[in-house]
């Protein structure tokens, strides 16, 4: 050893999105913390497309935010265009997503770690974690460094993304590399091996960088600006910058004759990669195979920023020589004489089998060992950045002797994201959407600091100020339902004028105005017009939206909430840890292993784990019965 430098509470490896989180959490609730970066200049990157947010992943940002996270913050900080997504669709499936100014990002979100108390970085590689047995079993010591330095620490959070073992391919040529233009890690992996962790090889791809100059925009289509723009974070107070718009062209079946035409010289189809991709993410010669009735696929033309020609063509992931993503790209309408910046690439990379951590994220082999982000198979920085909060307030109440903090899947969409890697595992790059949820109506955009900010306060992640704002909305909201549960309108001329003036129709009894607000065209602004009097109150976007939705799906969330009590009930029959399943009667051989792998803390979370079936947990349940546990 060179050297030894003592006295951290938690090390974060790597500074991504999901170390960002980590280390802004363990540092705000009170920890001396360092995080490790092999390139500082590279904190909080966007290694792929340049935006946050979207369908699932939106709702992700949103519960960051209200549990006292940065990314939401960042974003509004830096972004050039904001859309709301599926607006037409039910308030369960909208979703906020945010082009963002890539360096900008990177800027603010380094600033937030540089500016926070009891946070420093170091640019360094870790080559080895330090574990040492104790009477309790193994526990994390620290780390030892590329330079041969130990540093001590009371837990480490591994946030590595694609740099363990990270290999690049360019067409048949590929080099060491965990993204263009950054090293690999190799040591750490060889270390998590010898540790006993079981690792696989998942893979990912990202797109071509254009030159905007050499684009012909007048063949394209526009994107339309979002008039009205909603951001992120509940503390934002708008957007005063001005808004870049996207713009849209097509591949076609030029396009697709190229690149078939070219497969034999693809990464993908020649064997050179061996990793999993994401299915819900393809490559562009994955889309031309798999689905090769389609005539043309969509691509985004998306501005990387306010002071860059680089633009992010959104559909066009590759990794096919550079020489035929010029030919097909040359292909495209309003392409036809586009330059590349940077070529598109596929990187291979190790990640641990999640089905090793608890629901905490903690290892199950190693104490005080956390995992976030891409390392537990996930893809997409949401979902990196919600696994990085949720390791470093684990990481905290850990070291101080604190319970977990686990968000049940009625709860959060974090909770189903983490419970859904914990307990079934992923076979290729997770993707969270909102279909994986069964209480989606409950997880909405609009209620996520309903939800969670009183959860946020209580770790001492959110602010008292912040946390005032909050009680005042939580008041203002509650004073609202109080006013249209309690106020009448009868059916006078002057009310049903005023109602047909509007295209409302008519009513023909006397109605509280919540009875009117379910009505499908009515909004609350409507309420407050026909209402003769009420409440003196500025009610913000946020709050109008909120109401009406609870108040119009009131029946559907009632019967929602209902089966998450009935799936609390479950959730709430815990395993004992000292439980022998080799005594439980009637169970397979392979469920056994299951269950003593995944050691579930509850039966539904034993419910859930793949191939233990029903009748399994019945066997189960009668045992727990037997034994006094229930």
């Amino acid at each position: 050893m060179k050297g030894e430098e003592k006295g951290y509470d938690v090390i974060v490896v790597g500074a991504g999105h999901a170390g960002c989180e980590a280390a802004l959490a363990t540092a705000r609730m009170g920890l001396h913390t360092l995080v490790i970066t092999m390139n500082i200049d590279t904190i909080g990157q966007m290694s792929c497309n340049p935006a946050i947010g979207g369908v699932a992943k939106g709702h992700l940002v949103k519960e960051i935010d209200a549990l006292g996270g940065e990314m939401a913050k960042a974003i509004d900080d830096t972004a050039i265009q904001f859309r709301t997504l599926n607006d037409s669709k039910g308030p369960a499936v909208r979703a906020t997503r945010a082009q963002a100014d890539r360096n900008l990002y990177r800027l603010r979100m380094r600033r937030a770690l540089e500016s926070t108390e009891g946070l420093r970085i170091r640019q360094a590689a870790v080559e080895r974690l330090v574990v040492r047995d104790h009477r309790n079993g193994p526990s994390v010591q620290g780390v030892i460094l590329d330079t041969g330095e130990l540093l001590r620490a009371d837990a480490v959070i591994v946030t590595t993304g694609t740099f363990l073992r990270g290999l690049i391919h360019i067409g048949l040529v590929n080099y060491p590399g965990g993204r263009a233009g950054d090293m690999p890690s190799t040591g750490l992996s060889e270390s998590l091996a010898e540790l006993g962790f079981r690792l696989r090889r998942f893979k990912t791809g990202t797109c071509p960088r254009l030159d905007a100059r050499t684009i012909d925009y007048s063949k394209v289509e526009v994107q339309e600006l979002q008039k009205e723009v909603f951001p992120f974070s509940y503390s934002s107070r708008g957007m005063d910058r001005p808004q870049i718009p996207c713009h849209i062209t097509y591949t076609n079946e030029a396009t697709h004759r190229v690149i078939k035409e070219n497969l034999d010289r693809s990464p993908l189809f020649s064997g050179r990669i061996e990793g999993t991709g994401p299915r819900y993410c393809p490559s562009i010669e994955d889309k031309v195979v798999r689905f090769a009735h389609r005539k043309r696929h969509q691509v985004f033309l998306e501005p990387e920023g306010y002071d860059t020609q680089e633009v992010y063509p959104n559909g066009l992931s590759t990794s096919l020589p550079v020489d035929v993503q010029i030919r097909f790209l040359r292909t495209i309408k309003g392409l036809e004489d586009v330059e590349i910046l940077r070529p598109g690439y596929a990187v291979e990379y190790d990640v641990i089998d999640p089905t090793q951590l608890g629901l905490n994220l903690e290892s199950r082999k190693i104490k005080n060992l956390f995992f976030a982000g891409q390392i537990n198979g996930t893809s997409g920085y949401e979902e990196a950045a919600s696994q990085g909060l949720m390791a470093g307030i684990n990481a905290a109440r850990s070291i101080r002797g604190g319970e977990p903090f686990i968000p049940g899947r009625d709860e959060a969409y974090i909770g189903v994201l983490i419970d859904d890697l914990v307990t079934k595992g992923t076979n290729e790059p997770y993707r969270l959407f909102t279909s994986r949820a069964e209480y989606r109506l409950l997880l909405r955009e609009d209620n996520a600091e309903l939800r969670l900010r009183e959860k946020g306060f209580r770790l001492g992640l959110v602010d008292s100020l912040t946390y005032k704002r909050f009680e005042e909305k939580r008041g203002l909201m509650e004073s609202l339902k109080k006013w249209l549960d309690t106020t009448r309108l009868n059916p006078s001329r002057e009310a049903n004028e005023a109602l047909k003036a509007r295209g409302l129709g008519e009513i023909r009894r006397s109605i509280t105005l919540c009875e009117l607000l379910r009505r499908q065209d009515v909004t609350l602004e409507d309420i407050f017009s026909l209402a003769r009097s009420g409440p003196d109150l500025s009610v913000p976007f946020d709050v109008a939206r909120a109401i009406e939705i609870e108040t119009k799906y009131e029946g559907y969330i009632k019967r929602q909430i209902e089966e998450a009590g009935r799936f609390r009930r479950v959730e709430s029959i815990k395993i004992p840890e000292e439980i022998s399943y080799d005594d439980v009667p009637g169970l397979s051989s392979e469920i056994r292993e299951k269950l003593k792998a995944q050691k579930p803390l509850s039966i539904g979370q034993a419910g859930r784990i793949s191939g233990v079936t029903p009748a399994a947990v019945s066997m189960l349940m009668i045992h727990l019965k037997k034994m006094g546990a229930v």
